[in-house]
């Protein structure tokens, strides 16, 4: 139960602040955003309780970090935060889609690991700067973030990001606490009506789709299987999606197999008893919920921070995930050129045709590896 506790606790304070600044960097409203919090955290809470129960295994859940930061470097796109939205109903589509035909998950796996990776660290690498420029132009918020973060790294790797953020949400309340107001702490689902563009449906539900599959659940599976257990896939693909699709009204934007915090719940921390480890799922769902409860207060925090503050905040979270993508992309020589032509796409943060990077890059990646000579 403990082990179920720290999968969430772990889970939601190393991320949520990548979940609020890409809702709001596609348009969402703060009420917006706070709810696509909630909606995100219920709805997976929600999957993981079924799966768990169904299969007694220690199936965990989590939104797509991801997805998340590429909606930060995507940005608005024809047809507001309703597009978006359309888009997240597009991704929800397809992951369950994914879970009832398996040639379209074939599909995505044809696609070369080292050029969805690239894509990843090119979407993340602005993300992860913003601690060093942050760090220049506020050392006065920003170092406490920072130093906090280092010192964790040398005790404690697992808490160095929830203690950086709780650092920053310290910073916060200090600085703009009095701003917060009684009525803003009280959790509400914002309804979005969907609207459908083509420019968020290739710029945000495309490569969403892809960086989700190839950077959470399939990796979620590997986790899993380490372990020695297996993930009913089909099941999985479609309770996601349809969580997806139920949230995404809401502001939910995508929901997905747990990759990083999987190993918590499934692994020897969570007991010896490899066969009561599910327990610890049921736990890492209710304490999602009481999260889900206090989400609104966070998001209230974030809305009224230091924008240095958060943003040191959210890079930093982000560092390790970055580190694996550049790690992956660039592991096999032959695949070496084509990977840092999608790196290079997905960083310079382009837009044609309005639509976003993320997408020219995997374009882009493909041609050169079909056009570039590999040895």
């Amino acid at each position: 139960m403990i082990a179920g506790v720290v999968t969430a606790i772990v889970g939601f304070s190393s991320a949520f602040v990548v979940v609020l600044a890409g809702l709001t960097a596609v348009g969402a409203s703060d009420d917006q955003a706070a709810s696509g919090l909630l909606t995100v955290c219920v709805t997976q809470a929600l999957g993981m309780l079924w799966l768990s129960l169904r299969h007694r295994t220690p199936l965990t859940l989590a939104w797509s970090t991801p997805g998340a930061a590429l909606l930060v470097s995507t940005g608005a796109v024809d047809g507001g935060w309703a597009a978006a939205v359309g888009a997240f109903l597009v991704v929800a589509g397809l992951i369950v889609l994914t879970g009832l035909w398996p040639r379209l998950g074939d599909l995505v796996a044809a696609i070369p690991p080292s050029l969805a990776r690239a894509m990843l660290a090119g979407v993340l690498l602005p993300l992860c700067l913003a601690p060093v420029t942050a760090l220049a132009d506020s050392p006065g918020l920003v170092a406490p973030v920072v130093l906090a973060w280092l010192a964790m790294q040398r005790i404690s790797k697992r808490w160095a990001v929830p203690i950086a953020l709780l650092a920053a949400l310290t910073v916060v309340i200090v600085e703009a606490g009095s701003n917060v107001s009684a009525s803003d702490l009280v959790p509400a689902l914002t309804w979005t009506t969907p609207h459908w563009t083509w420019p968020a449906i290739i710029g945000i539900a495309l490569p969403m789709y892809v960086v989700t599959m190839a950077s959470q659940n399939v990796p979620g599976v590997a986790v899993m299987a380490s372990f020695g257990y297996r993930v009913p896939w089909g099941e999985t693909m479609s309770v996601t999606g349809v969580g997806t699709a139920l949230g995404a009204p809401f502001g939910g934007h995508a929901i997905n197999l747990a990759a990083i915090t999987a190993a918590l719940a499934a692994g020897p921390d969570a007991g010896e008893d490899e066969s009561r480890r599910w327990i610890a799922s049921v736990s890492a769902s209710a304490t999602y919920l009481v999260l889900a409860v206090a989400s609104a207060a966070f998001a209230a925090l974030v809305a009224v921070a230091p924008a240095e503050v958060i943003q040191a905040a959210a890079g930093l979270a982000l560092l390790g995930a970055l580190a694996a993508s550049l790690s992956g992309a660039l592991e096999d020589p032959a695949e070496r050129e084509p990977a840092m032509i999608t790196f290079l796409v997905a960083a310079s943060g382009i837009t044609v045709l309005g639509v976003g990077g993320a997408f020219w890059a995997l374009v882009a990646g493909l041609v050169a590896r079909w056009a570039l000579p590999r040895s």
